[in-house]
């Protein structure tokens, strides 16, 4: 049975048509495909101008005929309740919802109308599949973080289990734990790694440390997909080598789409079947193919929530052999990580704090932005933007969450700030370490 496609068509996501209406994309030719773009960015803003208050009071002027008459929307303008950015007829209970990252340091909650969530697993399976793993047969080693409560911890394990995979967590990078990794891969047959950059990296590194190949003690290994944080061309090559298979880039961002996959031929081709892909200048004007900008994405899909003309973040180059229909990423600046090293000479991955930050956001869009600091092994700060101080008691939740999943005697400290400093691209980093770490 395919466990993965089923438990997704149980829950109410019609994986089916969304993989037929993928085919018949897949099909069209160049001047097809851009007939059925241009009708899907036309039909997509007249149907959130017509459904969704919030959106018609973001772009009131805003017209499908007339694409420079529509605003860039950006993270700030999503922080307001779920319910008021929801289009007519969708709830919380009729649509997947989930919560960004908040690796931008803007965090939010978001939503999809169920039929565009089955076109992401469409077109991520497609991707997959490129390199001969399908999510209903292929075991997948996971790289993920996992939560610690109770319910969450079994749900994710859960999931796991229905998606053949087993999850190495990444709050734990020491070489202990990486023993005990590399225990697992001999009594199991992987088809591929999966999961944050930086753990992986972690983990090539201690097999470089080991002398040992992965292929040699786990053969059924075919390949590793990187994701959520920049990909080194250096850091590539050592896993390559250690993990003896291809290592593939991933892009996507959960509030939309995976948005940029590694093709076989080396190229990091982007998403054109269910988003709009622009880079914009400071001006808001489209960059031609070559020149560097901030990355805009369109979803052509979402009729729950308005994701039009929406700055991700990240400043990107679009190949000049770049096509309507095959747009190819030349250049994506930003998205990395640190480790952190903690008193006792752990190591912590970079995105622990995707899980610990989910205590200071909340749906009321009390917190706006934050980023956190490691300024000595034991000592952090956050330092955040919000409408009201943090009080006593959600300061003393989030101390006692890092020192859940770092380690105990960790010192909190926290600031309130009117504005974060950005970075020359625009983004926040959520997480610097200033501690040096010789591995």
């Amino acid at each position: 049975m395919n466990l993965f496609d089923f438990s997704l068509r149980l829950n109410g996501y019609p994986l089916h048509k969304a993989k037929k209406e993928l085919t018949h994309i897949h099909q069209k030719s160049d001047l097809e495909f851009k007939t059925f773009l241009d009708n899907k960015l036309h039909d997509i803003v007249n149907y959130h101008s017509n459904n969704n208050r919030f959106y018609k009071s973001l772009a009131p002027k805003a017209s499908a005929s007339d694409w420079a008459s529509i605003p860039v929307m950006t993270k700030k303008d999503l922080q307001h309740p779920l319910d008021e950015r929801l289009s007519t007829g969708f709830t919380s209970k009729n649509s997947y919802v989930n919560k960004t990252s908040g690796s931008s340091g803007d965090p939010f909650i978001f939503a999809k109308d169920k039929f565009s969530h089955a076109m992401t697993w469409a077109v991520i399976q497609n991707r997959f599949s490129w390199y001969g793993l399908d999510f209903n047969t292929s075991r997948q080693a996971r790289f993920y973080g996992i939560p610690l409560d109770k319910k969450g911890y079994y749900k994710e394990r859960f999931k796991d289990r229905l998606s053949k995979r087993y999850r190495f967590s990444v709050f734990d990078l020491s070489d202990a734990a990486f023993e005990a990794h590399l225990q697992k891969f001999k009594s199991t047959s992987f088809d591929y790694i999966n999961g944050y950059t930086s753990s992986i990296v972690q983990f090539a590194k201690f097999l470089e440390r080991q002398s040992i190949r992965l292929t040699s003690i786990c053969p059924t290994l075919k390949a590793c997909v990187v994701t959520s944080e920049m990909l080194f061309e250096k850091d590539k090559k050592l896993m390559e080598q250690q993990f003896g298979v291809p290592v593939i880039n991933e892009y996507g961002a959960s509030e939309l789409d995976l948005i940029a996959f590694q093709n076989t031929n080396n190229d990091w081709q982007l998403n054109s079947e269910t988003l709009y892909i622009e880079i914009l200048d400071e001006n808001d004007k489209i960059m031609p193919y070559g020149e560097e900008g901030r990355i805009v994405i369109t979803s052509l899909y979402n009729e729950a929530h308005p994701f039009i003309r929406y700055d991700i973040g990240d400043i990107g180059v679009l190949s000049k052999t770049s096509t309507v229909k095959k747009p190819i990423l030349k250049t994506l600046i930003g998205r990395t990580n640190d480790i952190a090293v903690l008193p006792s000479g752990k190591k912590a991955a970079g995105l622990t704090f995707y899980y610990i930050t989910k205590s200071i956001i909340e749906d009321d869009g009390n917190v706006k932005e934050f980023v956190i600091e490691q300024l000595e092994r034991h000592l952090f700060k956050v330092t955040y933007v919000s409408e009201e101080e943090l009080s006593e008691e959600k300061k003393n939740t989030i101390t006692q969450e890092m020192e859940r999943y770092l380690e105990k005697g960790l010192t909190i400290t926290f600031e309130r700030q009117h504005e974060l400093k950005r970075s020359k691209s625009g983004k926040l980093k959520q997480f610097t370490s200033h501690v040096n770490s010789t591995s």
